[in-house]
């Protein structure tokens, strides 16, 4: 037998392997439980007492030097590999640099956590729609200026089916399917068929909130208007109130708040006032409610709608919308700060 282990110590001792595989087959032969030096140990019961204490340390010793070799060899394919295979030779040697949240996604994501802090949902909803949920189903006058061509995105082959003009189609939707209270957002991109310049884009972004309950008032939405305004810019910020019109909220009106910039004494981004409009409001008219299966004589809510670029612009001061779609790297670099 201390033949038989002088000959594997020599066969280990010069073990070499070109491959993984290779040294998994060397494994194998000899440290399996089949393999070689297993072997020995299951003939060493047969050695003769007094040659025990000897051949057992030349096992142990073979044992251990075969473990060795083969842990070495492995390491050395692992070291190749990390060294060689994995070393992309055309990368830049300076190094990459992180990326950075596009504004509009750092104040959309604002606004969303603001209204679910006070219990709204997230609702969403297709961008290509149909007449009914854009328009009918929100109290639009067949002869809505919003209905022509020139304000909306008809697809030419199905004069039903637009582009969504705003994001209160979802909540047309939401309204179908639910019956109150309803208290959800919906956020998304929204087209109309406008000019490309620095002040209009033919794509942006809303949120618009809807809660429809029992004995909601215009007092709940000022409210939560108020709280949205100091949260958004700030807890010195004011609102106002100014009526206005909308097909699918009566009373309606448009909400300014205090100047962010000049704190409401009047500056050239106000124009002046010391107020700047950042949202249109009202309560949902009883016709929408009713046209989505909603009780009007038992159910009231309110609405409120904003542009995500017009918070944006007011928040980090952008004078060009075309910013937002251009993909400058130079402008997406001034918000790392922002997250």
């Amino acid at each position: 037998m201390i033949a038989k282990i002088k000959q594997l110590l020599e066969e280990v001792e010069a073990l070499k392997a070109s491959s993984a595989e290779e040294l998994e087959a060397l494994r194998i032969k000899y440290l399996s439980k089949k393999g070689a030096i297993n072997e020995l140990m299951t003939d060493f019961r047969n050695v003769a007492p007094e040659l025990k204490k000897e051949v057992g340390m030349k096992l142990n010793e073979l044992k251990t030097k075969a473990q060795d070799k083969i842990n070495a060899l492995k390491e050395q394919f692992v070291n190749n590999d990390n060294g060689n295979d994995d070393l992309d030779l055309t990368r830049t040697a300076y190094p990459v640099k992180l990326g950075t949240r596009h504004p509009i996604t750092l104040v959309r994501n604002e606004a969303i956590d603001i209204f679910n802090r006070l219990g709204f949902s997230i609702a969403e909803g297709p961008e290509i729609e149909d007449d009914w949920h854009v328009f009918s189903a929100l109290n639009f006058a067949e002869d809505h200026p919003a209905r022509d061509m020139q304000d909306t995105f008809f697809i030419e082959a199905h004069p039903d089916i637009v582009l969504r003009t705003h994001t209160s189609s979802v909540q047309v939707r939401v309204m179908e399917k639910m019956q109150p209270p309803i208290r959800i957002i919906c956020p998304g991109r929204v087209y109309r068929n406008e000019a490309i310049s620095y002040r209009a884009h033919c794509f942006f972004h809303q949120i618009e909130a809807l809660y429809i309950d029992r004995d909601v008032s215009f007092t709940d939405l000022k409210q939560v208007l108020l709280l949205f305004a100091k949260e958004m810019f700030g807890s010195e910020t004011k609102i106002r109130l100014r009526p206005s019109y909308f097909p699918f909220t009566e009373p309606s009106a448009e909400m300014d708040i205090s100047c962010n910039i000049c704190g409401g004494k009047g500056c050239p981004f106000c124009k002046y006032t010391g107020w700047v409009e950042i949202l249109g409001c009202g309560m949902v008219d009883p016709n929408v409610l009713e046209a989505s299966g909603i009780d009007s004589k038992v159910y009231t809510g309110y609405a409120l709608g904003m542009g995500v670029e017009r918070i944006t612009n007011l928040k980090y001061q952008v004078k060009d919308l075309r910013l937002f779609s251009e993909n400058d790297i130079r402008f997406l670099k001034e918000f790392e700060a922002a997250h």
